[in-house]
C-alpha cells in the first residue's frame, strides 16, 4: 500500500479489510484479535496511529501517529514471528508512513496457510465479519480447517472403496454423453472397470477418491463415509417460504449421485426459463445460449464447489421470482470479484473435471461469465453471497404468479405422457408392496428382470420413487404427485 492510498483510504469508510487502532500507549492488546481475524479470513490491514472519531455524519480519522516506531514495529516483528502469541508464526509485513509529521505503521497480514490462528493464551479463534472481528463459533472454527483443505480434500482416497462403489447406470449415463459429445474421452472398446481406471474413477490404487465416489458411487457407498451427503431441491409456489401457498409442489427424491442428481435437477429447471433451442442428448443444443445455459454453468459451480463434508447440505429452491442455489462453503475469492477475475480453482477439482470430460463445463474459471450472461437474457443481474459457512447464486426470473402455475402443471402433464400401463403397473405394486424385490416384481408381471430395471430406472429418474435403506432391507417409497 503506497502513502497516497492509504491517505485515500483514511478518507474513506473503514473497509473489511482495513482496521485503524490509535498506539498512544503501546500495541494495543485488541490488535492480536484482528491479527487473527484477517489471518483466519481473507487477510487485511491493520493501521496503527490513526485514531477512529466517530460523529452523526460517519465516522473520520485523525493521525495521532506513534512515539517510539522503531521499537513498536520490533516488537510486533518479533511476536508475529515466534509463538508466544499464536499457535503458529504469522507471516506478515511492516510499512512506516509519515503522515502531517507523525509516524504511522502499516501492518499487512495475509490469510494464513495454517489455519485456524488462535491466540495461544486463550485458544481463541477470530474471525472478520463485515468492519469488526467476532470470535468464532465451533461451526465457523470446523469451516476454516475445511476451508484450508481447498482443493484437496475431496482427491483424497477413500479406504475401502472399489469398482463395486460405482453405480453403474450413472455410470453407463456418463459414458453416453461422452459418446455424444467427446468421443475421443468414450473409449467404447474398454469395459465399465477399465474405462474408470482410464479417466480416474479408480485411482491406481484401485481406490475411489472422495470426488469420484460422490459423482458416480452408490448411494448407501457414499453415506457410509459421508453421512450427510444430499443434494436438496425444492420448488416453491411463492416468492419466499412464508410467502408459498403450500411448502413445496415437488422435491426430487434422494438420488444416487451428483451425476443422477444433476441430470434431474437439469429436467426440472428447464420447465421455468427460455430454453429456445433443439433438445439433444444431453439437454442441451452444442451451441446453445439460452437461459438454461446460463443455469447450467450455475448448477455445475454448485456441485463442485460444495462443502459435502460440512453438517449442512448443498440447496436449490425454485421460487416464483427467483432460483437460489446455496452451498455449504465460502466462495475462494470475495463475491464482488467475481466479475472481475477468472476462478479456475473448485473446492472438488475431480468433480469439475468430470463435468468437463462430456463438456457440461467451461474449461476455466467456473463459466463465471456464462453465468453472468443472465444479465444479457433476462435484464436482471446474478446475485453472488457468500460467508465462512454458506455461499449463495441466484437467478432473478421474470415470471408471474400464473406462468409459474402454468409450468407445474405442464411438468406433471410431461411425466404422465411419459408413463405407459407397464410402467403403472409396477408403480402400483411397488406402492402396494414397498418390500418387493425386482426379480419378484419380474416374476408376478410377466416381466423380464432386465425390463423392471430398466422401468425401475425410469421411474427414478422421473423423481417418481425413490428407495430407502439397503438394497436387501430397504423398501420403495412411491412419490405422490
Amino acid at each position: 500500500m503506497t502513502k497516497e492510498e492509504l491517505l485515500r483510504r483514511l478518507n474513506d469508510i473503514e473497509w473489511e479489510d482495513f482496521e485503524v487502532k490509535e498506539a498512544t500507549g503501546g500495541i494495543p492488546k485488541s490488535m492480536w484479535e484482528t491479527v487473527s481475524a484477517f489471518s483466519n479470513t481473507a487477510g487485511g490491514w491493520i493501521i496503527l496511529g490513526v485514531r477512529e472519531r466517530k460523529g452523526e455524519g460517519g465516522n473520520s480519522y485523525l493521525v495521532s501517529g506513534i512515539s517510539n516506531v522503531e521499537k513498536m514495529e520490533q516488537d510486533i516483528i518479533t511476536t508475529l514471528r515466534s509463538r508466544s502469541k499464536f499457535n503458529t508464526v504469522i507471516s506478515s509485513r511492516v510499512y512506516r508512513y509519515t503522515i502531517e509529521d507523525k509516524a504511522v505503521l502499516a501492518l499487512e497480514v495475509p490469510m494464513s496457510p495454517h489455519r485456524p490462528v488462535a491466540i495461544k493464551s486463550t485458544g481463541e479463534v477470530y474471525i472478520r465479519t463485515g468492519s469488526g472481528d467476532v470470535l468464532a463459533s465451533d461451526l465457523e472454527v470446523d469451516a476454516i480447517v475445511r476451508d484450508c483443505a481447498f482443493g484437496s480434500r475431496s482427491e483424497q482416497e477413500v479406504e475401502g472403496t472399489c469398482f463395486e462403489d460405482v453405480n453403474l447406470e450413472s455410470l453407463a449415463s456418463y459414458r453416453s454423453y461422452l459418446r455424444d459429445y467427446n468421443r475421443s474421452l468414450s473409449y467404447p472398446n474398454l469395459d465399465d472397470e477399465s474405462f474408470c481406471k482410464k479417466i480416474n474413477i479408480i485411482l491406481g490404487s484401485g481406490l475411489l477418491s472422495y470426488g469420484s465416489l460422490l459423482m458416480f458411487g452408490k448411494r448407501d457407498s457414499i453415506l457410509r463415509v459421508l453421512p450427510n451427503f444430499w443434494v436438496d431441491y425444492m420448488e416453491i409456489p411463492g416468492e419466499s417460504y412464508s410467502g408459498a401457498m403450500q411448502r413445496y409442489t415437488y422435491r426430487m427424491p434422494e438420488q444416487e449421485n451428483i451425476w443422477d442428481s444433476f441430470q434431474l435437477i437439469m429436467r426440472r429447471l428447464r420447465n421455468f426459463v427460455e430454453a429456445p433451442y433443439i433438445e439433444g442428448p444431453d439437454i442441451f443444443g452444442t451451441e446453445d445460449n439460452s437461459q438454461l445455459f446460463c443455469l447450467r454453468e450455475g448448477v455445475v459451480n454448485f456441485c463442485a464447489h460444495s462443502d459435502y463434508f460440512a453438517a449442512a447440505h448443498p440447496t436449490i429452491r425454485v421460487f416464483n421470482d427467483k432460483i437460489v442455489m446455496q452451498n455449504p462453503g465460502r466462495f475462494i475469492l470475495d463475491a464482488s470479484e467475481f466479475r472481475n477475475r477468472v476462478l479456475s480453482m473448485p473446492r472438488n477439482p475431480s468433480i469439475i473435471k468430470f463435468f468437463r470430460h462430456p463438456k457440461l463445463s467451461e474449461n476455466a474459471g467456473y463459466g463465471i461469465d456464462k453465468i453472468i450472461k443472465w444479465k444479457e437474457l433476462t435484464g436482471r443481474n446474478v446475485k453472488f453471497e457468500s460467508d465462512l459457512l454458506i455461499s449463495t447464486l441466484t437467478y432473478p426470473l421474470k415470471v408471474n404468479s400464473r406462468q409459474v402455475e402454468n409450468v407445474h402443471e405442464e411438468i406433471n402433464e410431461e411425466i404422465n405422457e411419459e408413463i405407459n400401463e407397464e410402467i403403472k403397473k409396477v408403480l402400483r405394486l411397488l406402492a402396494g408392496t414397498p418390500t418387493i424385490t425386482q426379480p419378484k416384481v419380474a416374476a408376478q408381471l410377466g416381466y423380464s428382470e432386465s425390463k423392471v430395471n430398466r422401468i425401475i430406472s425410469k421411474l427414478r429418474k422421473l423423481g417418481l420413487l425413490t428407495r430407502e435403506g439397503s438394497n436387501k432391507t430397504g423398501r420403495w417409497v412411491v412419490q405422490k404427485k
